[in-house]
């Protein structure tokens, strides 16, 4: 039995995934267009390829993916192979994160920003016994 893909529903589908309303697709379309017909062009079955291209240009998608895209089947083929993760997914990661390196690099910075207040001040004690004496 072989299933029928449903365009309008394709052109919704990635719409909303781009986060795109149909005013704003409408507005791209052109001035004939409105939200209520872009309302009723994805309640369409099968959509002329004329059209098809333009809202492929548009959304900067294939005209293929609004032909071809059936809902099903990708969620047959992402549960059929979830499981399959030899190579994809590495289980046991391991972080290089040292946290007493991270401790002992910031107590540096914190030394290194103390000396340089210190040096400033000193600076500007000097400057302001130099304005007194004048």
């Amino acid at each position: 039995m072989e299933q029928k893909i449903h365009q309008g529903r394709n052109v919704k589908r990635f719409r909303e995934m781009l986060n795109i309303k149909q005013e704003a697709l409408a507005y791209d379309l052109g001035e004939d267009w409105t939200q209520k017909k872009i309302s009723m062009l994805e309640q369409k079955d099968v959509i002329e390829d004329n059209l098809l291209k333009q809202i492929s240009t548009v959304l900067k998608i294939p005209v293929e993916a609004f032909q071809n895209f059936d809902e099903e089947q990708a969620i047959n083929i992402i549960s059929n192979t979830f499981h399959d993760t030899q190579g994809l997914i590495n289980y046991n990661p391991t972080f290089n994160n040292d946290p007493i390196d991270k401790l002992i690099k910031l107590h540096e910075e914190k030394i290194a920003l103390y000396e340089r207040m210190l040096k400033e001040k000193d600076e500007m004690m000097a400057r302001l016994e130099k304005l007194i004496n004048k």
